[in-house]
């Protein structure tokens, strides 16, 4: 099972990898969302040259593989190489699954399962009482019983989207959703440490239970301040792609939970490290999947098979209008039933790309000489 082929199908923001061994084999794979199609020339560039011909019979050795070729670029560490990579991995893992008919889930040591599923809010553009109302929507129709709304501002320097936002909404939520729901946050890196554990003592008196990226995710001491300060957890590390940043972070537990981002950080295989690390210090994964590109189906399969599986499949609402991009990558989109997303038997990632999308897409590929 050599590599022959690789091939980009993007748009600016989601690319699509088709890998092709030799003997025919195909698996189709995702780089990571934004800007995709300068993840695309990174793979074809800096990626491709590398991992022609290379014989990818063997799983257990994929992850040697991406570090040589992560490697071959030391002088270009960082995001896009991990994106790039990610939808060579990814490619690879859907190519197996294929081969041998079995869900990736089963691949990775895991099982075909059910997964609770939290309703993740993208929006901060609404008004509580209209984020209130549709999560009541969403319980209704699909049975979430966990829902996650921002506070703060992206990146805000410690700036509320508009003044008292951050306010009102904690305790509209709780008092529209009810005692039993479960609710989470996320911040973006919005706050100081100091404000930050202001507005965790608001989520602690309103029953939160998930604080996510309070401070700016790079300054690693900041956010362990706000974890010793809390009593709730505090998450993060969706954007975290090196390895090593990573080992820091679980050491010295900067956070209660990691959420590492399978496309972020590299794919699957170096997904699943992370994940490792965690357990081996005692704390549980909760992938970040933010969106309704293959990122969410990449991420139930990596539940399905870690120990320290986190409690939730982060489940985007964002479908209609938010991420317009979203819309006809591949059929047999993820749905939610009485709060769970349910994996299939179907071997691979188990869906079928629309090839009226691929068609719509910028082409490249890069062959076997």
């Amino acid at each position: 099972m050599k590599i022959a082929s690789i091939e980009t199908f993007s748009t600016r923001y989601v690319g699509l990898v088709r890998l092709t061994t030799a003997s025919g084999e195909q698996g189709w794979g995702q780089l990571s969302t934004y800007h995709s199609d300068i993840s695309a020339d990174v793979l074809h560039r800096q990626v491709a040259p590398y991992v022609m011909g290379e014989d990818i019979s063997d799983l257990s050795t994929l992850g040697d593989l991406l570090d040589r070729t992560y490697e071959k670029q030391h002088k270009f560490p960082g995001s896009y190489m991990c994106r790039a990579l990610g939808g060579l991995d990814t490619a690879i893992w859907d190519l197996h699954g294929k081969v041998t008919e079995k869900p990736v889930c089963v691949l990775l040591g895991g099982k075909v399962k059910s997964l609770r599923a939290y309703a993740s809010s993208m929006k901060r553009d609404i008004t509580p009482k209209d984020e209130a109302e549709r999560f009541k929507r969403l319980r209704d129709e699909c049975g979430y019983d966990a829902f996650k709304f921002r506070i703060g501002a992206e990146v805000g320097r410690n700036q509320d989207e508009w003044l008292g936002r951050t306010e009102e909404i904690i305790p509209t939520i709780r008092r529209e959703l009810g005692d039993d729901a479960t609710l989470l946050v996320d911040a973006n890196s919005c706050y100081i440490p100091e404000r930050a554990i202001e507005v965790g003592a608001i989520l602690e008196d309103n029953g939160v239970s998930h604080f996510e990226e309070p401070c700016p995710y790079w300054d690693h001491d900041a956010t362990k301040k706000v974890t010793d300060a809390l009593s709730i957890d505090v998450s993060g590390g969706e954007q975290d792609n090196d390895l090593t940043s990573w080992k820091y972070m679980i050491k010295n537990r900067v956070v209660d939970i990691v959420q590492p981002d399978v496309s972020y950080v590299g794919g699957i295989e170096r997904a699943m490290r992370v994940a490792k690390m965690a357990q081996e210090a005692g704390l549980p994964c909760t992938p970040h999947a933010a969106n309704m590109s293959l990122v969410t189906v990449f991420t139930a399969h990596m539940l399905a098979a870690i120990e320290n599986a986190g409690k939730y499949l982060e489940f985007s609402i964002e479908v209609e209008d938010y991420y317009p991009w979203q819309r006809g990558i591949y059929t047999d989109y993820p749905t939610v039933r009485d709060g769970k997303y349910h994996l299939t038997e179907k071997p691979g990632w188990g869906v079928e790309i629309n090839p009226e999308w691929l068609a719509k897409s910028a082409y490249k590929v890069s062959v076997l000489d």
